[in-house]
């Protein structure tokens, strides 16, 4: 193997402190603009990011705001609480090792442009030697094109490369779908299905895995 993708939120670090921070703003604002109690406003709120669940649009925050004319921008959100990104910490080491060990490193999400400022605020941005968002491609995980233009800025062919992500259906099938190894991080030990080629509680397990790939 020669290169290691990563998925971002979820599988090396986590936004729902920050989530958690300005969702209660936004149920705040929603529910004196359309008069309404703050439970109907979250009501409303959540029922709209259900609905598109997985689709273009649900990944990110700043469409949802628009859908309802609110002055907030996710940016500005990261740049304002940039502590309330929570690296899991078994990132920093793991990344560590794999550049020791030559491995090239990537990121594929299908957020936006605001998930490399995820990056730089947490200082992850100086690991990777490519990252591609959906504005790379104007298409998200699990379309084959993400994938492939990410191997191809790495340089590499998909049986040379790890996706590692916590997201079945967008990164463990995707890359299986064009042909990578596909390796599952369940932090919270979720029943899952026998798609992926590895399943992971740490990232510190691929060190292990990496070696059998040898």
């Amino acid at each position: 193997m020669k290169a290691v993708l990563f998925d971002i939120d979820g599988t090396i670090l986590t936004e729902m402190p920050l989530i958690q921070l300005f969702l209660p703003q936004v149920y705040d604002r929603l529910s004196k603009k359309l008069g309404i109690s703050k439970d109907e406003a979250r009501e409303r709120f959540l029922a709209e990011i259900f609905e598109r669940r997985d689709t273009y649009d649900w990944h990110d925050w700043n469409f949802f705001f628009r859908l309802f004319d609110l002055d907030l921008r996710y940016e500005e959100l990261l740049k304002r609480y940039p502590h309330r990104l929570k690296v899991y910490p078994d990132t920093v080491p793991t990344l560590e090792w794999l550049k020791k060990e030559g491995y090239l490193l990537g990121v594929i999400t299908s957020g936006p442009e605001y998930q490399r400022l995820k990056l730089e605020l947490t200082g992850l941005s100086r690991y990777f030697d490519v990252i591609v968002t959906r504005e790379d491609v104007r298409t998200i995980k699990p379309e084959p094109k993400i994938f492939l233009y990410s191997l191809e800025a790495l340089g590499v062919e998909p049986d040379e490369a790890v996706m590692v992500g916590d997201s079945l259906s967008q990164d463990v099938y995707g890359a299986k779908n064009v042909g990578m190894t596909a390796v599952w991080i369940n932090r919270e030990g979720e029943i899952g299905y026998n798609m992926a080629d590895y399943e992971i509680r740490t990232l510190h397990e691929l060190r292990k895995i990496l070696g059998g790939l040898e």
